[in-house]
């Protein structure tokens, strides 16, 4: 008896365990980043600018992977360290990223997304009307728990500058592409943050819209 109770115990163990694995799928690897190209800095500064009208046209897998690392990529593989300063270091700026067939986590170091949900949250990624349907928003998340003992009050102040990095990052390779874009505060973060499921000590700064002009 005790026998099969310890088979029935190992084999609901082994059951549980496959499920929880299975509700984790594995990261979309990115093509590789293109670092080479595009229009000379001044070119992109000159054209850097913000627009809040988009074609709903998809941005290709490897448009989206280069504007990916633009935005906050590791640029110096040897040490980590990435195309946005941050401060000391911390790294804390998460980018998931909102489109049509749902919410992903983008994993600089694999250089890959993981999905977050299967699910279309572009519309509560802000208060204008055209966040629904353009194909990509970026949301910058701050994960306090990255930062070290200091007060909220510095974390507010450091991730609010390290978003702004990574947001001009974005800026300027749009402008280099030709590509629109729009950065946004415009956000009813409590329900973002419900829609997104993140965790207390994860904080929502900005968004950022992306797609090709209309």
């Amino acid at each position: 008896m005790k026998t099969k109770l310890f088979s029935l115990v190992c084999l609901v163990l082994f059951v549980g365990v496959t499920f929880t694995f299975a509700q984790q799928p594995e990261p979309i690897p990115l093509p590789k980043p293109k670092m080479t190209g595009g229009k000379p800095l001044m070119e992109a500064l000159k054209e850097r600018h913000s627009t809040r009208e988009f074609s709903t046209e998809k941005l290709p897998l490897p448009v989206l992977s280069n504007m990916l690392w633009a935005a906050f990529g590791i640029n110096r593989p040897e040490s980590g360290k990435r195309t946005a300063p941050s401060a000391m270091n911390d790294q804390e700026i998460d980018i998931y990223v909102a489109s049509e067939d749902g919410l992903y986590l983008y994993e600089a170091e694999a250089h890959a997304l993981q999905i977050i949900l299967e699910e279309d949250i572009r519309a509560k990624t802000g208060k204008q009307a055209f966040v629904a349907e353009a194909p990509v928003n970026l949301v910058y998340v701050a994960d306090y728990s990255k930062m070290g003992d200091g007060s909220d009050e510095s974390k507010r102040e450091y991730s609010a500058a390290d978003a702004g990095f990574i947001g001009q990052n974005v800026y300027l390779f749009c402008a280099s592409e030709g590509l629109a874009t729009v950065v946004r505060a415009w956000i009813d973060k409590p329900a973002l943050k419900e829609a997104m499921k993140l965790r207390p000590d994860q904080h929502i700064i900005l968004s950022q819209t992306v797609g090709y002009p209309k």
